[in-house]
């Protein structure tokens, strides 16, 4: 951990940073300049088992009535500027300072919450990793577990099917379509309580699929650390 602030800090005097939405010079050493950071639509206050977004902390009416598989999540910020440039960047272009950067924002927010015991980034399947090169929830959770020095569980989790886009699908065809994507690592492999890492959530069906299947080989705890919400 020390080596690595210490690296940082030896790059940040050679090379200042400089901010990757508006290109003017960085602050507090992040590739962010004040104007940009101060404009972040942070999710303060959001249903503590969805990170909907809500006028009073609490639970939603939804999660109320049928609670989801996760038992807690936080999506550090809302999905709207200047994260809605900053997230397709790192998921479609591998800008992987833009991953960088959101994931040190994530780690300030995260830092208070309870600590799993290992985090689990959400995998592509292995056709859409082939096709995309890199994998954009693993290039969130890397530098996330060094921040927060927790250990980092790539393979825990895989996609066993190559579904089509959600975004192309509506609430039930979401469902559908996640059936038995997923399959955990073997038991004795797993720990009690994980975190999942993801991007971008939407309605959450690709989060409850995977925690359904981390459920199913004996995880005990399974909460969701994304970076943004879809309000």
């Amino acid at each position: 951990m020390k080596v690595d602030n210490w690296l940082t800090s030896l790059g940040h005097a050679l090379l200042p940073p400089r901010c990757l939405v508006c290109r003017e010079h960085g602050g507090n050493g992040l590739d962010l300049c004040p104007i940009c950071f101060d404009s972040l639509p942070w999710n303060r206050t959001a249903c503590d088992r969805c990170a909907l977004p809500l006028s009073t902390p609490g639970r939603c009416g939804q999660c109320l009535r049928q609670p989801p598989p996760l038992d807690a999540t936080r999506a550090v910020f809302l999905y709207a500027a200047p994260l809605d440039r900053l997230l397709p960047r790192l998921k479609f272009h591998r800008d992987l300072a833009a991953g960088r950067l959101l994931a040190e924002l994530m780690a300030g927010s995260l830092d208070p919450e309870p600590r799993p015991d290992a985090l689990v980034p959400v995998p592509l399947h292995r056709d859409r990793l082939r096709q995309r090169g890199y994998d954009q929830g693993l290039e969130l959770a890397r530098p996330l577990a060094r921040r927060l020095e927790l250990p980092l569980l790539p393979d825990a989790l895989r996609r066993v099917r190559n579904t089509a886009p959600q975004s192309e699908l509506d609430a039930h065809g979401r469902r559908r379509n996640l059936r038995g994507a997923f399959q955990a690592a073997a038991p004795a492999t797993l720990p009690d309580h994980v975190a999942l890492i993801d991007d971008v959530m939407t309605t959450g069906q690709t989060l409850h699929a995977a925690a359904a299947a981390l459920r199913r080989a004996g995880v005990a705890r399974v909460d969701a650390w994304v970076c943004a919400r879809v309000p």
